[in-house]
C-alpha cells in the first residue's frame, strides 16, 4: 500500500514546495534588491544574485529622521488593535455563545457581512467619521478603523473556541465556588488563548500594513504618521530610490516576523481550532 500511495505523495511533496518557491521568490527579490548596489538595480540584465552586496540602501533608510518615529507610531497602533480587538472579541464571543438572547444569529451573521464589505468603499465615510470625532491627524483614526474591522473575524473564530469547551467545567467550576468571571479568566481564557493568538496574527498583520487608512487619515501632521508612509520618501519626481524602497519595505518586514516566531506554537494550535475535554 505505501508503495501504491509513494508517488502521490512525492508529487504532492514537489508541489508544495514549488508553491512555497513561488510565494517565496517576491520576499527573496526584496531582500536581494536591498543589498545590491545602485549599478546592479538600475541594470537591464537584473540577476538573482549579487556578488557585491552593500547596506547603502539600508543605511539610507535610517538616516531619515522621521524613520525612527514612523516605526514607534506603527508598533502603537498595531499594538493598541492587537490588544483590544483580543479583549472585545473575547468577551463578545463568550457573550454570543454562552447566553441566549434576541437577534443573537442576526448578529452573528451581520458580523459575517460586515467582512463582505471592501474596505476602499468605506474609506470616504470613515473620513468624514473621523473628521466630526476630531481624530483625523492622530493616531486614533488608524486605531479605531481598524479595530472594527478585525472585531467580525475575531468574534466568529474565537466562538467556536468558546463553544468547544464543556458546559460542564463552568458547572463544575461554580459548584465548586468560583464566580462567574473568575472562570471567564482564569479557566475559560487559557483555554481560548490558541484562538486569541491565531486572531491577533490577522489583526497585526493588517493594520501594520495598512497604507489607505494612513494615507487618507493623515493628512497634514507627518508625525503621526506610521511605517508603510515611509515608503514614499523614497518616491522622487526625477527618479525613484528603488534600493531604500526594498530597503524599507525589508525593515518592515522584520517586526512581522518576529511577532511570527514569538507566537508560532500557539498560532499552530488556534488555528486547529481544537479544544477538547
Amino acid at each position: 500500500m505505501r508503495l501504491v500511495h509513494r508517488p502521490w505523495r512525492l508529487a504532492a511533496e514537489a508541489f508544495a514546495l514549488l508553491a512555497a518557491a513561488v510565494v517565496a521568490f517576491p520576499l527573496y527579490w526584496m531582500v536581494l534588491s536591498a543589498f545590491k548596489p545602485a549599478g546592479e538595480i538600475q541594470s537591464d540584465t537584473p540577476r538573482p544574485w549579487t556578488l557585491a552586496p552593500s547596506l547603502d540602501s539600508f543605511r539610507r533608510v535610517f538616516q531619515q529622521e522621521e524613520f525612527g518615529r514612523y516605526f514607534l507610531n506603527s508598533l502603537f497602533v498595531a499594538g493598541s488593535v492587537v490588544v483590544l480587538s483580543a479583549l472585545i472579541a473575547f468577551l463578545a464571543a463568550t457573550a454570543v455563545t454562552r447566553f441566549k438572547f434576541r437577534f443573537r444569529t442576526t448578529l452573528l451573521v451581520m458580523f459575517l457581512v460586515a467582512q463582505m464589505v471592501p474596505v476602499e468603499a468605506l474609506t470616504i465615510p470613515l473620513f468624514f467619521q473621523m473628521r466630526d470625532f476630531g481624530l483625523l491627524n492622530t493616531l486614533g483614526a488608524l486605531i479605531l478603523p481598524h479595530l472594527a474591522f478585525s472585531l467580525p473575524f475575531a468574534i466568529w473564530m474565537l466562538r467556536g473556541f468558546v463553544k468547544a469547551v464543556p458546559e460542564a467545567l463552568e458547572e463544575a467550576a461554580l459548584i465548586d465556588g468560583a464566580s462567574r468571571t473568575r472562570f471567564l479568566w482564569q479557566i475559560l481564557f487559557p483555554l481560548v488563548f490558541p484562538g486569541l493568538v491565531a486572531t491577533s496574527v490577522f489583526s497585526f498583520i493588517s493594520t501594520w500594513n495598512d497604507f489607505l487608512f494612513a494615507k487618507s487619515f493623515i493628512i497634514s501632521d507627518t508625525s503621526q504618521s506610521t511605517l508603510p508612509m515611509a515608503l514614499l520618501l523614497f518616491f522622487k519626481p526625477e527618479e525613484n530610490d528603488w534600493g531604500g524602497i526594498m530597503a524599507a519595505s525589508t525593515v518592515m518586514t522584520v517586526p512581522v516576523l518576529v511577532f511570527f516566531v514569538l507566537v508560532q506554537r500557539r498560532l499552530v494550535s488556534g488555528l486547529g481550532g481544537a479544544v477538547k475535554d
